[in-house]
């Protein structure tokens, strides 16, 4: 059922971004009416006086700060999509604008989501039952609700799973494209559909990986080394803002923070995948590690370094997939980049002098 899901959500952001797009809004606004039904269950049965499990939520809690390290992949999990706006800034109408305010908008309104779903839960569901639950909201329909209404609830459930995995796709997608186009992946992923202008090779790609990752059917070991490598990155990408900042000071930056925020982030990254091995050694994230490493000797000194040519037997393997996927390279070109930081580099130069003549 999950690799069905995963070929259908790939299908239509193949076919189409205006689909995705559609579906993702849809999905995203019956996620919040859903949201909102849970939290009126919740207050109904406080109003009711169901406040005994909320009152001793805490009890038997564990401080041990390592330990939190792991409680906090699963909380963040809910988090993660807080970067995938960033991943298609090159077809947001006005990124300047509208990125800083979808994630002022979004992260905010994710995290009272949250608290209130959590409240709702606890009214009736006890810790334990809470942590042996596949599906905690339809635990909670199942003790509120009546049966001709109770369908809601699933219904609701396949909602949120749907606009997830769609939403990821959909970034993921233009991330791996972009990666491909620089040169940090193959470039036949950065080639798009000829009819449909999607990034649909790398969308293939990423449903392959996906399928793969189905198939140990543990979605909380998936969540933990997911989670593991993912924050690995985050922190070496927030690093680079640190880095670039004191590297190329004069350079353009039309979205500016102050580096008190990307320093912070760097530390709670860290914290983050060091405290689950320092918590719970395990070798699986050694293998992880390792995997990761592994793409400097295997991938990017030859590729990206060394600058090695593709060997010519590639070719006609290369003009089949296009033929046989109806995909070509991208407009975008490596002169398209240069005339980019010429540009910025222009930018700057004037800024200088600019402030020279003042």
């Amino acid at each position: 059922m999950a690799i069905s899901i995963i070929l259908l959500i790939a299908f239509v952001n193949v076919m189409s971004a205006t689909w995705a797009a559609r579906m993702q809004n849809f999905f995203t606004v019956a996620k919040l009416l859903a949201i909102v039904f849970i939290v009126i269950i919740g207050f109904v049965e406080i109003f009711k006086g169901n406040t005994d499990i909320l009152a001793t939520g805490f009890q038997g809690s564990i401080f041990n700060p390592f330990t939190l390290g792991l409680a906090f992949y699963n909380g963040l999990w809910a988090y993660d999509s807080w970067n995938t706006a960033t991943y298609i800034t090159e077809e947001i109408k006005n990124p300047r604008r509208n990125l800083p305010l979808s994630l002022v908008i979004g992260i905010p309104l994710v995290m009272i989501c949250y608290i209130l779903t959590n409240i709702a839960y606890f009214t009736v569901i006890t810790k334990v039952e809470i942590k042996e639950a596949s599906a905690v909201a339809i635990l909670l329909g199942q003790k509120t609700l009546p049966e001709w209404i109770l369908w809601i609830i699933p219904l609701s459930v396949c909602f949120s799973t749907f606009g997830a995995t769609n939403g990821c796709m959909f970034g993921a997608g233009r991330l791996t494209y972009a990666a491909a186009r620089e040169g940090h992946l193959m470039k036949l992923l950065s080639y798009c559909n000829v009819q449909r202008k999607t990034p649909s090779s790398a969308i293939m790609f990423l449903t392959f990986l996906s399928c793969l990752y189905v198939i140990p059917s543990n979605f909380q070991t998936l969540v933990n080394y997911f989670s593991f490598a993912a924050w690995i990155f985050y922190g070496l990408t927030v690093f680079s803002v640190i880095w670039m900042r004191f590297r190329q000071p004069d350079r353009e930056r039309p979205i500016k923070v102050p580096i008190v925020i990307p320093c912070l982030f760097v530390l709670i990254a860290i914290y983050l995948v060091i405290a689950p091995i320092v918590d719970e050694p395990d070798m699986a994230y050694l293998y992880a590690a390792i995997f990761i490493l592994a793409g400097i000797p295997v991938y990017y000194l030859p590729v990206v370094y060394f600058k090695l040519k593709q060997p010519a037997c590639c070719t006609p393997i290369i003009k089949f997939i296009q033929l046989l996927c109806n995909i070509a390279p991208s407009g975008y070109t490596e002169d398209d980049g240069d005339a980019n930081k010429a540009t910025s580099k222009k930018i700057s130069e004037d800024k200088h002098k600019d402030e020279t003549t003042a």
